[in-house]
Parts: C-alpha cells; structure tokens; sequence
C-alpha cells in the first residue's frame, strides 16, 4: 500500500482562521497602497539566476545557500525569486520604464529560499514589497516608511512594534566609514568569530550585526558612522526623520543597523517586535540608489521595504468571520429551483448568500445560524395561493447590524425583477409573509 503523499519540507497549507489571517494582511496592505498612490506591479516568479546574484551579492547567504536555483530545458540558469526588489529593477530596466518615474509600485505574492524551516518562515514563503523607484528626495523614504506605519496600524500593530531608523550616508561617507570599520575589524581579527572574519574579507559592515557573543565588544567599540557623515548625508537624514516627525510617526535611532551591499545609502529601517522571539524584524527596508546602476541600468534612485506575510499574520488579531450577509434557509426540497433562482438575483447585487437545504428543518436553521449571518431569508410552500411558487420571510439576525432603508430597497428592486410580489405592510425585514408568483403566471 502506497504511503501517505505529504506536503514539501517548509511549505504550508491554509484554511480557515490561518487562511483569513492571510488575506487579513493583504487585504489591508492592498488598502493602504491605494491610500498612499502605489500602483501594483506584477514580475515574474522566476528570474534569470544572474538577477539576484547581482542584486543580492555572490558572498551573502541567500545567493551561496539559499537559493532555488536551476538549468531549464534550454540550458539557461533560473532562479525561484527570493525577494521582490530585483525583479522589479530588472523589469524597470527592460521595459524602458524610466518614463514614468518616480513610479511607486506594490506587490505581493510567494518567494523561495531553502532555509530551516521554523516558526513563521518557510522555504515558500510570501512577502508584501513597495518600492519608489527614481526619487532621490528624502521625502520620498518619509513617504514610504509612512506608509508601512499606517499598514502595521491598520493591521492593530502600532503599540507592538517599534521603528528604528539609521543612516548609512552617502557613497563617500560610506567608503570612509568602511575604511574606519575595516581598519578597527583587522586590529581584533584574531578575537573574531570564523563567520565575521569571512565577513571581513568580504562584507564588513555585517560584522556590526553578528549575534555572535564573541563578536559582540568587538563590534559595540567599533567607529560610529555619525563620526564620518558628510554634510549632505546630514542633511539627508535629517530631512527624513523630520518628514517621519510631520507624518507622526515615532521612531528611535539605531546606530548600528546596517545593510552589507555597496549600492545601499542613507536611510536604513526596520520595524521590530519583541512578541516573536529572537526573529523581531517584521518589516525593513532602505535606500538603494545604485542597485539598477549595478545591474546594468542608468543611476536611479530607489527606496523600498519589504515584509512577511505570515509573520504579520502571526501578530494581528483574529479576523471575524466572513458569514454571508443573507442564509436562505429552504425549508422544503421542492424550492430548490426557486432558491437558485432568488440566491442567484442576491448576488447580482452584490449581497452574498449562502442556500440552507437537505437534512430537518431544525438542522436546516442550525447550519444557517452557524454561517453567521446578517440576515435569515426563510422560503416554504405551506398554504400557497393560487399560481403561488414559494412565501418568503425575512429576519434581521446580526447585532452589529440593522435593518436600512438602503437595503429593503435593494431587496424590494431585487423582487420586483424576478418575481411578482405580494408585499406584507410594514419593513420587509419584519418576518411577515412575502409572496412570491413567476411574473408571467400572476
């Protein structure tokens, strides 16, 4: 007998509460981008390997370690996308789309990395990403880093996360940083943990973050980069953090946060957490004014943010449930047709319903009292007068909502098109008999 078939390592499967935590997320960062005037942009779920490699850097570990990546048919290396601000620089450079910058773009969607899977971070993954692309204004990073504020408290996360800011300058106060914090790392290089001195050679500003115990005297005596901050980067920072101030948008210096690639200036940010664990980063992003130069478009600077779904969905309350606004409960077999036929019309204007048959009557009512619902259409065939086809009540049942005008209208619109009417006096949601006849028989 053939074994159960499972699941990938490090994927997952939703449904129910974990699936509307999903779309919770989504849902709201799909609001807010409206709010803010990103449009979504769609690339690719796969990249020729060179993209990322060159994105992200041959030496970081995403490219050395984790990646997805493959030869196709044809002989070319591909890569499953680990993150989205490549793909979008590559589509900014192919499709020419400097013509409409500064663009402000948004997407979402599923990303690859083969990592330990663990709480909260899978191997197929999904990430929120904007990006503002040909804007080298600080008002363009105050902008963007508004905009995930307000994501995060839409999302009832304001009091549960913090803002940390930090600059890394420009290109010559970073090579001058560099330099200072390459010079300190070689004096102690020999106290160094085997990772950071790899880093050394390769990518020293990430020796500023080892969670490494031994690392850490180390890099906490290192040169601060406010020691070697041009008078424009200064400025720049400055700029930022007042926008973020208008805005109203708290936020705390972190003078050690840090990003490793070159193409990286001025604002670096990250919005923590202390209720994940030791994984507190929910959100971050920067400033990469020469990361489409890098990769072989003109100089263009750009600023983006990127963000875990199911690490926000992991945080943000329990949505409440999605129950149709109307459960039409058919309480005999025979209406069937009918019931298609007035559920049907429901929909055509745009009010959800859900049809309630088979099984007793009281199961019947037990099911439809489980969806939830704002209303309870109840639809039977006792007493029918002539040429009748079903008698049809109506019952307000949700307590967060009443009865409008605004709806017994559209119900009463929506009737008078399908059927022949025979009204009670009163609200139509009073529970009293409605009639329903096929217009051409009454």
């Amino acid at each position: 007998m053939s074994s159960k078939i499972q699941a990938v390592r490090g994927t997952q499967d939703m449904l129910g509460v974990e699936a509307d935590r999903f779309h919770a997320v989504v849902a709201a960062f799909d609001r807010v981008r409206r709010l803010y005037g990103f449009q979504r942009v769609e690339v690719p779920m796969f990249e020729p390997t060179q993209v990322f490699a060159r994105s992200l850097g041959e030496t970081t570990d995403v490219v050395s370690k984790e990646m997805y990546s493959f030869e196709d048919k044809g002989g070319d290396s591909l890569t499953l996308r680990p993150e989205f601000t490549a793909g979008i620089a590559r589509a900014y450079i192919s499709n020419g789309w400097q013509q409409h910058a500064p663009l402000k773009v948004a997407a979402w969607g599923a990303a690859f990395r083969y990592e330990r899977p663990q709480k909260g971070r899978f191997r197929q993954f999904h990430q929120l990403d904007a990006e503002i692309i040909g804007a080298a204004e600080p008002a363009a990073d105050a902008e963007l880093i508004a905009f995930a504020a307000q994501l995060l408290a839409e999302l009832g996360l304001a009091d549960r996360v913090t803002l940390q800011l930090n600059t890394l300058g420009d290109a010559a106060t970073r090579a001058a940083w560099r330099g200072a914090l390459v010079a300190h790392f070689e004096a102690h290089r020999a106290d160094l943990s085997e990772e950071s001195r790899a880093r050394l050679d390769k990518n020293p500003l990430r020796i500023l973050d080892s969670k490494e115990r031994q690392d850490r005297p180390i890099a906490d005596a290192a040169p601060a980069i406010d020691d070697y901050l041009s008078a424009e980067a200064s400025d720049f920072f400055a700029a930022v953090t007042a926008g973020l101030d208008a805005a109203g948008v708290a936020w705390t210096r972190n003078a050690r946060l840090v990003r490793g690639l070159d193409y990286y200036r001025h604002t670096a940010f990250e919005f923590v957490t202390d209720d994940l664990g030791a994984q507190g980063t929910v959100l971050a992003g920067g400033r990469y004014d020469g990361l489409i130069e890098n990769m072989g478009g003109p100089g263009t600077p750009a600023v983006g943010w990127a963000a875990g779904i199911e690490r926000l969905a992991m945080l943000i309350d329990e949505p409440r449930g999605e129950g149709p606004t109307v459960a039409l409960v058919l309480e005999s077999d025979e209406l069937n047709y009918v019931g298609i036929r007035l559920a049907s019309a429901l929909r055509r204007i745009q009010i959800s319903c859900e049809v309630v048959s088979g099984g007793s009557i009281k199961k019947r009512f037990d099911k439809a009292k489980k969806l939830d619902p704002d209303y309870v259409f109840t639809m039977n065939d006792h007493l029918l007068a002539s040429n009748q086809i079903a008698s049809l009540r109506i019952k307000l049942i949700s307590s967060q909502r009443k009865s409008s005008h605004l709806f017994d209208s559209k119900i009463e619109m929506m009737l008078d098109e399908n059927f022949k009417v025979r009204r009670p006096l009163g609200s139509l949601t009073s529970g009293s008999d409605i009639g329903l006849f096929d217009k051409a028989e009454h």
